[in-house]
């Protein structure tokens, strides 16, 4: 600002030293033009200059209220900074969510689309149990009661399942075997237990020789312990008797127990 002013004080001196230097009246004129210009430029800049300071005073004011303000919340700055890298973290965190449920329920809606025909024709029904997809044939089209052994209707089923299995492309699928609470006591199976294992390995078995990949494949046997309906009428216990394919989700989906893992350790 100081220069400015001293600059506006050196045009006037400068205009009376170029009248004793002999210039005409011609060139007078335009030194007086160019005086003026450069004058107004100079007031130009000088309102200009004191605009700034006005909003760097605003600015510092503000800045200073909002320190305050953090001082009574208990917070500095720095802590506002790093409240705010945390908000940006969680809404990423929930924005990769959002695109995985996203591509979840594109997968099911495939895998939908796909068994609409079984659906349609009473071979499987589909539900939705905890978030996971799980595909479910009755044990009546699967399995004469008490054996593990496919029949020639079961194998036709279970080759359209695998059919869409091994078109969904980077999933896990675990084979689960359930049974109603009637007991089954014989050589080969002393209980439930054994019986709706090998009936789940059985299927495993079937729709890995059948083009699904064995290595996204698991079974396990769950007995009556797991029943969808009531086991007190025949109609129930028939749906009880039943062999699920289940999606699982991928490592992504699930949450991230990481944390645990020092407490675990007692690092």
């Amino acid at each position: 600002m100081n220069q400015i002013r001293v600059a506006r004080l050196l045009l006037p001196c400068a205009f009376l030293v170029s009248v004793g230097c002999g210039y005409s009246e011609e060139e007078m004129q335009v030194k007086r033009d160019r005086i003026d210009q450069l004058t107004r430029a100079l007031d130009q800049l000088e309102k200009d200059h004191r605009g700034l300071q006005d909003r760097f005073k605003g600015v510092a004011g503000q800045n200073a209220a909002l320190t305050e303000r953090l001082r009574q919340m208990g917070m500095s700055v720095e802590d506002s900074k790093r409240s705010m890298q945390e908000l940006n973290r969680l809404v990423e965190e929930l924005r990769a969510k959002e695109r995985q449920a996203q591509a979840r329920l594109k997968t099911f809606q495939s895998m939908l689309d796909k068994f609409k025909k079984m659906i349609e024709s009473g071979k499987l029904r589909v539900r939705i149990v905890r978030g996971r997809m799980v595909v479910e044939l009755a044990e009546n089209i699967l399995f004469d009661s008490g054996k593990a052994d496919l029949k020639e209707e079961g194998e036709v089923a279970l080759q359209e399942v695998a059919n869409v299995l091994a078109s969904i492309e980077q999933r896990d699928f675990q084979i689960a075997g359930h049974t109603d609470d009637v007991p089954i006591k014989s050589r080969r199976f002393p209980s439930n237990w054994e019986l709706s294992t090998a009936r789940a390995v059985r299927v495993t078995r079937y729709l890995g020789e059948h083009g699904v990949p064995t290595k996204r494949l698991s079974a396990a046997g769950y007995a009556e312990t797991q029943p969808v309906e009531s086991n007190e009428t025949p109609e129930g216990r028939a749906l009880n008797r039943r062999i699920e394919i289940v999606l699982m989700p991928n490592l992504d989906e699930l949450p991230d127990l990481s944390s645990l893992e020092q407490t675990g350790t007692g690092k």
